[in-house]
């Protein structure tokens, strides 16, 4: 689950971390009257998505005056902005932060995330802050900078000296990023936080050190215990799908394709997804509808995958272990009849009660494409997207 930056700098500040003054505001006056009340000559308008690269979409604007502020706040709000991370369909702006104007003298990277091929909390810092960090490993990976934390010791003062020198600290400064980062390492570990980025922790001209922006996630599964983190949570800025899908216990994920797919296991959809795109089709979605699936998540599923416009093929990869494959067709028939489907549906199933499946498929009143394996499955609902014609006779299931 993501925060908004005004969010996140809130719980910054209460562990400790020192933030830039700043307000949010959900319409111009709003903005106008927090530049007022922050104060300064100069103040910075940001754009509140679940996104990077604000500043580069024009989601970040300098502002000296309290006009500037409003004409800022009104120039975002109520738009969606568009950055490489967005899609080119954006995210809605319903907020912006406005926030004192700082004075910079270098821009540092600060994160803490899960290094998940050691199992631990790892701590990523560069020189090269203010930068895209992707780029900046590509170009110079000389200048990233990691450790790792192990669980029983904890962040240690040593980890974080030898990252402040290597990111050119020294004096003051050096004390008070390992502050920083001692603090970090303990909202990471109360929070549940699955990703702690600061880009840029700055450098004033003063020799103080400000995390001027943060992005913070926190584990999913553990909002059940974080209360106060999930009561944070902007539906806007998630995708209407997946938020349902999230609603009915549904793990799906949009793509840009016109292939729907539903598979029971998230291995199997990964695999399927694959072999789709091996015959030159493109998935619309990633849906895990687990391994305990049943007939009334499958309509729900289907109900889900035909809300995109985009699909004009849906591929249904079950196998069966724990649950039953004539359950399951069941499921596809009531879906298919209920769900007004009008787009060719593929299905494979195997597994326990695979026959009684597929006899059920063949013996109802609906035009549905057998396959015999995930290969011609994923042969047969790429050929169907592309408009070739259906090897059923209607009512019946394709041999």
């Amino acid at each position: 689950m993501n925060l908004h930056e005004y969010q996140a700098k809130k719980i910054l500040a209460g562990y400790g971390v020192a933030v830039p003054e700043g307000m949010a505001a959900a319409n111009p006056g709003e903005a106008e009257a927090a530049a007022r009340a922050l104060g300064g000559e100069v103040w910075v308008v940001k754009a509140q998505v679940h996104a990077g690269g604000r500043g580069k979409a024009g989601g970040v604007k300098l502002a000296r005056s309290i006009d500037e502020v409003s004409a800022a706040a009104a120039g975002m709000l109520g738009q969606r902005l568009v950055t490489k991370q967005t899609g080119a369909a954006g995210l809605p702006v319903e907020r912006v932060y406005v926030e004192v104007g700082s004075n910079i003298e270098r821009e540092l990277y600060l994160s803490f995330t899960l290094n998940r091929e050691k199992g631990r909390i790892a701590v990523v810092a560069s020189a090269a802050g203010g930068m895209d960090i992707e780029q900046v490993a590509h170009d110079t990976p000389e200048k990233i900078l990691s450790v790792t934390i192990h669980p029983a010791a904890g962040l240690q003062p040593w980890q974080c000296r030898q990252l402040g020198f290597g990111i050119g600290l020294k004096g003051e400064q050096l004390a008070q990023f390992q502050s920083i980062l001692l603090a970090l390492y303990r909202l990471y570990d109360e929070r549940d936080a699955s990703l702690i980025e600061i880009n840029p922790l700055i450098v004033t001209r003063e020799g103080k050190l400000l995390a001027l922006d943060c992005k913070l996630d926190i584990e999913a599964n553990a909002l059940f215990r974080q209360r106060e983190m999930a009561a944070l949570r902007d539906p806007g800025q998630e995708d209407p799908a997946e938020r349902i899908a999230s609603e009915h216990d549904l793990n799906y994920v949009s793509l840009d394709g016109d292939i729907a797919c539903m598979v029971n296991g998230a291995g199997l959809a990964m695999a399927t997804m694959d072999l789709i795109k091996l015959h030159g089709g493109a998935p619309a979605n990633f849906l895990d509808v687990g391994g305990g699936a049943t007939a009334a998540r499958v309509t729900t599923a289907f109900e889900l995958i035909l809300s995109n416009p985009k699909v004009r093929a849906i591929l249904v990869n079950i196998f069966g272990g724990i649950v039953r494959c004539d359950l399951i067709a069941e499921g596809i028939i009531d879906a298919v009849r209920d769900a007004g489907v009008r787009v060719p549906v593929v299905v494979r199933l195997e597994g326990t009660n695979a026959e009684a499946a597929r006899a059920k498929l063949a013996g109802g009143s609906l035009s549905i494409i057998s396959a015999s394996d995930l290969t011609d499955a994923a042969r047969k609902v790429v050929a169907a997207a592309r408009g070739a014609p259906a090897k059923a006779a209607s009512g019946k299931v394709a041999p």
